[in-house]
């Protein structure tokens, strides 16, 4: 049985920024790390999105970026430029060949193409990775493996899902404004939820086409097969188009407690760690920063049970969680208001947590208070009786 001083399950985003992360770092040079993965990453298989002040991390591998934005809703359709901050887009071939060869450039780390089948924390202190060929002992895993049926077992938080399906597209003739993406279209049909249309383009006549819902449950596939197609039918009349790609996801939308699945020497990371921001399902570059603040959480030699701790935007969270759970329909309004009254840049540094409490309140006031202050109500009523269910 090989021995490592880490190892690190899956090679997404998450995975492989700690790996890299770790083994360019000069206090790790005398670990022995392992990354471990069933996949050999080498296919085109997600995009990132992100907004971003200045030039940052991930410069060599932008896919695309854009300085302006596009909102629609029910009683508002405006063009927004949303400078100091970019949009970005990052395919996931890129990111996997650029963080690849960074973790192939350090000779601490192995990555070994393995199938993980058990994890489990032995008596004497370590942990041990089991794969389908070999088994491994170490002080400490990081694991980034999700399961969405773990979550659902716990009824103190809702739990929704930013679920999609996206077509990229190319049409004959230039229909799409590759100056501005269309961040979320309410005008579609909401059929009781919260759902819109989302559009990446990449030049006149190519773009990623997605539909996106913040709901409880899936949809089958032709739901959003069929309303993307009428979408196009809708917006680009004339277009004469092909579907060259799909993609498919589901985010967990939830302030669920996922650090109770942390042990004494397994710490979980990236979605699995509870890295997605919850109220949007953004998960990549707040997995970059969480990366970062954990290295130098290592470096210190603090405890990992002391890393990740609530702070005022995790109720934020939970309070709009709590509304959509029970009024999935208000989505679309609660959005519009945000964006028809306040400036995209206050509402991103709101969503990045850096706003201060006044900027909190702009925030708060925008959309109609009457939905926050029930759900505020609820959520006090259930603490104070010691109810598990706090929607």
């Amino acid at each position: 049985m090989t021995e490592y001083d880490f190892i690190i399950i899956g090679a997404g985003a998450a995975g492989l920024m700690l790996a890299a992360g770790m083994g360019e770092d000069p206090a790790f040079k005398d670990k022995k790390i392992l990354l471990l993965d069933k996949d050999s990453k080498t296919i085109n298989d997600r995009t990132w999105c992100f907004w971003e002040k200045g030039k940052g991390a991930f410069a060599g591998i932008i896919h695309r970026k854009w300085d302006r934005v596009l909102f629609t809703g029910d009683h508002s359709r405006n063009s927004l430029d949303i400078s100091p901050y970019s949009y970005k887009m990052v395919r996931g071939i890129d990111f996997y060949s650029l963080f690849m060869k960074r973790v192939e450039s350090c000779p601490n780390i192995t990555f070994r193409q393995e199938m993980v089948t058990d994890l489990a924390q032995s008596a004497d202190g370590v942990a041990v990775v089991q794969t389908e060929g070999n088994r491994y002992r170490t002080r400490q895993v990081f694991n980034s493996r999700f399961s969405h049926n773990r979550i659902l077992t716990e009824p103190k938080y809702p739990v929704l899902q930013q679920h999609f399906i996206g077509w990229f597209i190319r049409t004959k003739r230039s229909v799409f404004d590759p100056d501005q993406p269309t961040f979320m279209d309410f005008s579609v049909p909401q059929k009781g939820n919260t759902r819109f249309m989302y559009v990446l383009p990449f030049s006149e006549n190519e773009a990623l086409v997605e539909y996106t819902l913040f709901s409880p449950d899936l949809l089958e596939d032709q739901e959003y097969e069929k309303a993307i197609q009428e979408y196009m039918i809708r917006e680009y009349a004339e277009a004469d188009y092909e579907v060259t790609e799909k993609e498919k996801g589901s985010i967990p939308m939830t302030c669920y407690d996922f650090s109770q699945h942390n042990t004494q020497n397994i710490f979980h990371i990236g979605t699995a760690g509870g890295w997605s921001k919850p109220s949007t399902g953004y998960t990549f570059l707040n997995t970059a920063k969480k990366t970062d603040a954990l290295i130098q959480h290592l470096k210190a030699q603090k405890t990992l049970a002391s890393f990740q701790k609530k702070n005022r935007f995790w109720y934020y969270d939970l309070l709009l969680l709590n509304i959509l759970y029970r009024n999935n329909e208000l989505g679309a309004s609660i959005f519009e208001s945000l964006f028809r009254k306040r400036s995209p840049q206050l509402i991103f540094k709101f969503l990045d947590e850096e706003t201060r409490w006044y900027e909190d309140i702009r925030i708060m006031m925008a959309p109609n208070p009457v939905p926050f202050l029930q759900s505020l109500g609820r959520h006090i009523f259930w603490v104070i009786t010691g109810k598990k269910k706090q929607w």
